[in-house]
């Protein structure tokens, strides 16, 4: 039986079909706080943008939310809003330690897992585990703080808060009856042995385009949602179009309370933390945890809303909350009875053919639910990222302090010198919430079980950070946020390489893509050769070469002892790089002639790299003894 999941990727792939099935997908951030992106004083990102002011400060480059979803350029967002009734805030987003506050590093401090997912979002599953006790925010901050490198994480579970399940399983589908038309499923499971009550908030809002003195996002017309009966509200935007939100009744059979406010900064907490602003993002945390009146909007609009439903859920019982997002193309669409069963059970029905497309002959039923789980994780990692640097530094809203780096020979402004750089993409991130941000090589990574789950995707990734608004105009590729001109291992060839090699087959092999990427490596190539072959001697050094965050100093920066240092294993990616080339101009070669002085060029890049390691100044980097290559130190000319 043919897969439609596989029907949908090839006619986005043939550009055959006009629906529009990855516009909507799980690309909502797990924590915008604490990046690069959101920083502008003191160059410390991890200070300037806390965890609780996330709760009362809008955001400029993204959002981020609760097993949530948005469009893919993040105008319109979904996510789930919690309160056991005992904790000090409303549960909006995932909790974590900053980098400064875990004893090995930022760290995420909830249990939560993804599921499953298609390719093109038609189908999402994850799951979070909401505790019935206060959450210990203070305890887990307190118990990290007092660890040292050398001892274990101090984990959510560590602290008891789970025992004898005393938690919520909060479970959250995603089913596209259209590529417009969105229904969303939540299931709450009871674990404990007790009845316990719980506030649910699905909440919809806007991400903030129009406050914060920028212009090139900024609508002419401020979006809204609006109530326009009990159980409906109507969307807005000028550039998203119109949708209704309606909602089934809740597990009392009553509608919810509608909830309004605007996704604005609460900007007399700046000033006094106990200060309480009318119709800001801490509205709903205000008006139900802490029972304020007069903070809401008091007409039914707002740029953010939200079903407020209150329930008591008996041990070991289950309650389900419905909605339904519909473009106005799909309308009327308010189904909740047998059609909004059917839409879960078909997409449902979809996915397990997908996934069992992609199992391997001979895995076990546990290693096939493991490969599924494992695609739906890098699934639901997607992720809009926004950052345009010339708008960054200009920091044209109220915050006008530039952010600097306090580290010895660095430049006053983090990421000066990529003036150029305009992202604003649904990205595969390493984590969501502990790395919300792209890293390069990465990124090549990921891009080889994309290229099996989703080819397109796969490829589109790939030729994306070549591109002029990603790619430095001298050929480097942007590393990470927090340093765009850090250097990593030059593996981006590989797998735009392996990529093409997993999606050919004897009928069709994408050669287009393959000159596509291979014509701005040269570029790149050419940048590694010129900036860091020191000597001209085809060895090289500098910058994030070795293993990933292992190192006795950091080599992106200058030696402590002057000097430079000729790196084994730099020198061995680089005749990486030129075999992965080689490769390439072989394989264009075959069918363009022109090619082959490409490809010469490259084996005798890969020869003089090899002879070098072996030769330099006599010895090269090998040592007889060891049998191993070293680093070599070159002080003053002495090595």
């Amino acid at each position: 039986m043919p897969s439609t999941e596989l029907d949908r990727l090839t006619a986005e792939a043939n550009q055959e079909s006009g629906a529009n099935w990855k516009r909507w997908g799980p690309y909502l951030a797990e924590r915008q706080w604490g990046t690069v992106r959101e920083s502008t004083a003191k160059g410390d990102p991890w200070l300037h943008f806390t965890h609780e002011e996330a709760t009362w400060r809008t955001y400029r480059w993204g959002e981020d939310g609760l097993l949530g979803i948005c469009d893919r350029q993040c105008r319109l967002c979904f996510g789930l809003a919690l309160w056991n009734g005992k904790d000090p805030i409303l549960k909006e987003r995932l909790f974590g330690l900053t980098g400064p506050e875990g004893n090995h590093g930022e760290d995420v401090k909830e249990a939560y897992y993804y599921l499953d997912s298609t390719p093109t979002h038609s189908y999402l599953k994850a799951l979070y585990k909401y505790p019935q006790a206060e959450f210990p925010y203070a305890h887990l901050r307190e118990v990290n703080a007092q660890r040292s490198r050398n001892e274990p994480e101090y984990e959510l579970t560590d602290t008891g808060i789970f025992d004898e399940s005393r938690y919520f399983d909060v479970q959250a589908e995603y089913a596209k009856a259209a590529d417009e038309d969105i229904l969303i499923r939540i299931t709450v499971f009871n674990r404990g042995p007790e009845a316990a009550p719980l506030h649910m908030l699905p909440t919809w809002w806007f991400r903030n385009t129009w406050d914060w003195g920028q212009t090139f996002d900024r609508p002419e017309e401020k979006p809204h949602l609006k109530q326009v009966a009990e159980d409906c509200l109507l969307v807005q935007h000028e550039s998203l179009g119109k949708y209704q939100i309606s909602t089934d009744v809740g597990p009392d059979g009553k509608l919810p309370r509608w909830l309004f406010t605007e996704n604005e900064t609460n900007s007399w907490r700046f000033e006094d933390p106990n200060s309480r602003r009318p119709s800001c993002k801490d509205a709903f945390h205000l008006a139900v945890v802490e029972d304020v009146e007069g903070v809401l909007n008091p007409r039914p609009v707002g740029t953010k809303a939200a079903a407020h439903f209150q329930c008591n859920i008996p041990a070991g019982k289950s309650v389900e909350f419905r909605f339904r997002m519909t473009a106005e193309k799909y309308l009327p669409a308010k189904d909740f009875g047998t059609g909004f069963k059917q839409a879960f059970d078909d997409r449902i029905a979809e996915a397990d053919r997908f996934a069992d497309s992609l199992v391997s002959p001979g895995l076990s039923s546990d290693e096939t639910q493991v490969m599924r789980q494992a695609n739906a994780g890098l699934l639901w990692t997607k992720q809009f990222y926004h950052y345009v640097i010339p708008r960054w530094l200009e920091n044209s809203g109220k915050e006008n302090v530039k952010p600097t780096l306090t580290s010895p020979g660095a430049p006053t402004t983090r990421n000066a010198d990529w003036g150029h750089l305009y992202n604003r993409n649904i990205i595969s991130m390493p984590d969501k919430w502990e790395y919300p941000w792209y890293a390069a090589w990465d990124l090549a990574f990921h891009l080889i079980p994309f290229a099996k789950i989703d080819p397109n995707f796969a490829k589109e990734q790939a030729i994306l950070f070549l591109r002029e608004w990603y790619m430095h105009p001298n050929g480097q590729l942007p590393a990470y946020e927090w340093n765009f001109s850090d250097v990593n291992p030059p593996v981006h060839a590989w797998a735009c390489w392996r990529v093409y090699q997993m999606t050919s087959t004897e009928q069709e092999r994408d050669r287009n893509f393959l000159e596509r990427v291979f014509q701005k490596l040269l570029i790149n190539f050419t940048w590694w050769v010129n900036r860091k072959d020191i000597r001209g001697k085809h060895v090289f050094s500098g910058g994030f070469l070795g293993l990933d965050n292992i190192g006795i100093f950091d080599r992106s920066k200058p030696l402590p002892t002057g000097g430079h240092l000729e790196q084994a294993d730099g020198t061995a990616w680089m005749a990486f790089y030129c075999s992965s080339m080689l490769s390439i101009a072989f394989e264009l070669a075959d069918g363009n002639p022109a090619y082959e002085d490409m490809a010469s060029k490259f084996f005798e890049h890969y020869v003089s790299i090899a002879e070098a390691m072996n030769s330099l100044d006599g010895t090269g980097l090998w040592d007889e003894e060891d049998g191993f290559y070293y680093d070599h130190l070159h002080l003053d000319g002495r090595s």
